[in-house]
């Protein structure tokens, strides 16, 4: 957690301006593999962003 501290502010009003700009996202995903070309069209097209190549199969995640 950031901390009035930690940024030099004396006020946590100003704090409060800088939270209000962090991303607190989940680090929680969906996981799916493409085998083939298009499974992995499929996914990009439902919002999946590529992660990696194992074994020649491709890795997607998507936020929960």
């Amino acid at each position: 957690m950031i901390s009035a501290r930690m940024l030099g502010h004396k006020r946590i009003e100003a704090t409060m301006i800088y939270t209000q700009l962090v991303c607190f996202e989940s680090d929680d995903f969906h996981v799916k593999v493409a085998k083939t070309l298009k499974e992995a069209c499929e996914l990009v097209e439902a919002g999946f962003e590529y992660v990696t190549d194992v074994d020649g199969n491709k890795i997607f995640r998507k936020r929960k």
